[in-house]
């Protein structure tokens, strides 16, 4: 699947709740049901700094393509970061720099986050990113 497609999937799976509490509700169980960072991983490299709740977000690069788990205390905060982790994963450098996480706003998240989640999902972004430009440089 295309990371369009994975985008696309998941405007899908949120659009239906006309509710921003429902859709936020769906966002935390989708971060219950993600797996959790061990210990080892929740280190100062990993956190996420401007968001006000622990967020760690633990980046990898095998075959040419990068893979992202986030850990949050919060489950609003890992809930989101894990739907930008879910988007990018898998996905090689270039296609992950190329593609805003726009959809966020198309569904009506970041509209009904507060300005410190806000900061912390635009962190989530920049450090996916930054992974990904970092993955390029080495692979040149």
């Amino acid at each position: 699947m295309s990371i369009e497609e994975k985008r696309d999937q998941l405007v899908e799976e949120l659009v239906p709740f006309e509710d921003h509490l429902d859709r936020f509700a769906y966002v935390i169980d989708r971060a219950k049901d993600a797996p959790g960072l061990e210990d080892e991983y929740k280190i100062e490299t990993f956190l996420i700094k401007g968001c006000i709740s622990q967020l760690w977000i633990f980046p990898r690069f095998e075959g040419g393509k990068c893979y992202f788990q986030a850990d949050s205390d919060a489950s609003i905060t890992k809930g989101t970061a894990t739907l930008l982790c879910e988007l990018y994963s898998g996905e090689s450098p270039d296609e992950i720099i190329s593609l805003e996480p726009d959809f966020l706003s198309e569904v009506g998240i970041t509209q009904h986050l507060s300005p410190n989640r806000r900061n912390g999902l635009t962190g989530v972004r920049e450090k996916i990113k930054s992974y990904a430009q970092h993955c390029l440089d080495i692979d040149k």
